[in-house]
C-alpha cells in the first residue's frame, strides 16, 4: 500500500523526521564546537586553555554508559523514543535561553557550565535520535539516511555555530540566544505530532545490553577501526577556528566562513550518503576517507602563501564537502553494525568511540599546534607542520579500515 509523502513509514517521511531531529542535534553541538572556541579566542585564551574547554563535552563521550537505560526504559503512552527526545528537547532549549539573561562581559563561566548541561542534555537525546533511525531505516535507505543525518546535523551546526556568530555581531547576545531557543522549539515540532509504533519491552536488562555490545565477534576490532579511521582528521580541524582569529579575522567573517562551511559540509553529506548506497560500504569508506585527507591538507594553503579570504573560504568549502562525504560513508557502516533490538545502544557505542578521536583530536590538536609554532618560529610553519602531520594519520585511517576485513556480527 502506497504511503502518503509525510508518513514515518514512507521513505520521504521518514527522511523529513529525522532531518528535524538531527538538525536539533547540530543546533547546540555547532555552538559548542564552533561559536564557544571562536568567543574564548577573542577573549585571550591559549589554544592549550581552548582544547582543555573541550573537556566540557565528556558526556558525548561517556553516553554509552546509560545508553541501555535510554534503550529499555520510556512511557508507552508517549513512545519508546519520543519519551526521551521531548523532554531533552525542552530542556536543551532552557539552557541555552537562560544565557539571554547573563551578563556578557563576565558570561564565560556561565558559558562553560551551559556547554557542560547542553552536551548532557543533547548526547541522552542523541542516544533516542540514532535508536529510532536505526529502527526506522531499512538496509537499502541507510546510505541516503545518513546522508540525510550528517546533512541535517550540519545545518544546525550552521545555525549554531558560524550563524550565531554573525547574528551576535549585530543583534547581540540575549536576541541570539532566546533566537536559538526558539528555533530548537520549532524544530520539536514534527516529534511531537509524531505518532510512534508501539514496541514491546525486552527482558534483556541495561547491563546485559551493554556487555553484548562489546563482547560481539568482531566490534573490538571495528572499534578500533573508529578511531583510527577520524583521529587524523579531528586533529587537523582542532585548530582551524582558532588560526582563523590568528590569520586576523573578525567574528562576522568567521561565523560566515562557518555557514560556507556549512552549507558544503550539508551537500557532500547528501552526495557521500547517494553514493555509499551504490557503491560497497569498503570502497565508499576508503574512497572518501583519501579524499578528506586532502581537505586536510589543503588547510596548509592559508599558512604557507599569503592568506586572501577567498582562498581561505575555498579551503573551508573543499575540506567541508570531502569531509561530510567520509562521515556519511561511516555513518551507514555503523548503522549496519547495529542489531535492530538494541540499535540506540549500539549506535551510541560506535559514536561514543568515534567521539574518542574527536576529543583526542581536539585535546591534542592545541598542544601540538602550540609546540609546533614554538618549535618552527611562527605560525605559519607551526600551522602547515601540524596540517601535514593531521594528514598521514587521515591517509593511514582510510587505508587500515579498508585493509581490516572484520565486521561486527549483528545476528
Amino acid at each position: 500500500m502506497l504511503q502518503p509523502w509525510w508518513s514515518p513509514r514512507s521513505e520521504a517521511g521518514k527522511l523529513t523526521l529525522l532531518a528535524s531531529l538531527y538538525i536539533s542535534q547540530g543546533l547546540p553541538y555547532g555552538f559548542l564546537t564552533q561559536a564557544v572556541p571562536t568567543l574564548l579566542r577573542q577573549q585571550g585564551a591559549s589554544l592549550t586553555q581552548i582544547g582543555d574547554a573541550s573537556l566540557l563535552m565528556l558526556p558525548w563521550l561517556l553516553k554509552f554508559l546509560w545508553a541501555p537505560t535510554v534503550d529499555r526504559t520510556w512511557s508507552a503512552s508517549v513512545g519508546r523514543r519520543r519519551s526521551w527526545i521531548l523532554p531533552l528537547q525542552a530542556l536543551t532549549a532552557l539552557t541555552l535561553g537562560s544565557l539571554a539573561l547573563a551578563d556578557p562581559t563576565n558570561a564565560i563561566p556561565l558559558l562553560l557550565g551551559v556547554t557542560w548541561l547542553t552536551a548532557l542534555f543533547s548526547s541522552t537525546q542523541d542516544i533516542a535520535t540514532d535508536g529510532l533511525a536505526v529502527s526506522l531505516l531499512t538496509e537499502r535507505e541507510r546510505g541516503l539516511g545518513n546522508g540525510v543525518q550528517v546533512a541535517g546535523y550540519r545545518l544546525g551546526m550552521v545555525i549554531g555555530g558560524g550563524a550565531l556568530l554573525v547574528v551576535f555581531s549585530r543583534v547581540g547576545w540575549s536576541a541570539s540566544f532566546l533566537a536559538m531557543a526558539g528555533l530548537l522549539v520549532l524544530a520539536t515540532l514534527p516529534t511531537l505530532v509524531w505518532r510512534e509504533p508501539t514496541h514491546d519491552e525486552t527482558a534483556e536488562g541495561p547491563a546485559e545490553t551493554l556487555r553484548q555490545v562489546f563482547t560481539r565477534p568482531g566490534m573490538p576490532t571495528w572499534l578500533g577501526l573508529l578511531v583510527v579511521y577520524k583521529v587524523g582528521e579531528q586533529l587537523g580541524g582542532a585548530v582551524t577556528k582558532p588560526m582563523l582569529v590568528d590569520l586576523h579575522l573578525d567574528l562576522e567573517t568567521i561565523g560566515w566562513l562557518g555557514a560556507a562551511d556549512s552549507g558544503a559540509s550539508l551537500m557532500g553529506a547528501l552526495t557521500g550518503g547517494w553514493l555509499t548506497g551504490r557503491m560497497t560500504r569498503r570502497r565508499a569508506l576508503v574512497g572518501f576517507g583519501l579524499l578528506q585527507a586532502t581537505g586536510v591538507l589543503a588547510w596548509v594553503l592559508p599558512v604557507v602563501a599569503s592568506p586572501t579570504l577567498s582562498t581561505i573560504a575555498a579551503v573551508k568549502v573543499y575540506d567541508g564537502f570531502v569531509g561530510s562525504m567520509a562521515t556519511a560513508a561511516l555513518f551507514t557502516a555503523m548503522m549496519d553494525a547495529c542489531r535492530p533490538s538494541s540499535g540506540g545502544t549500539d549506535y551510541t557505542v560506535q559514536a561514543s568511540v568515534v567521539l574518542v578521536a574527536g576529543f583526542l583530536g581536539a585535546a591534542l590538536g592545541g598542544r601540538t599546534a602550540d609546540a609546533l609554532i614554538a618549535v618552527l618560529g611562527g605560525n605559519g610553519p607551526g600551522y602547515a607542520a601540524h596540517f601535514a602531520l593531521a594528514t598521514a594519520l587521515t591517509i593511514v585511517g582510510a587505508l587500515v579500515i579498508g585493509a581490516v576485513r572484520t565486521r561486527p556480527v549483528t545476528a
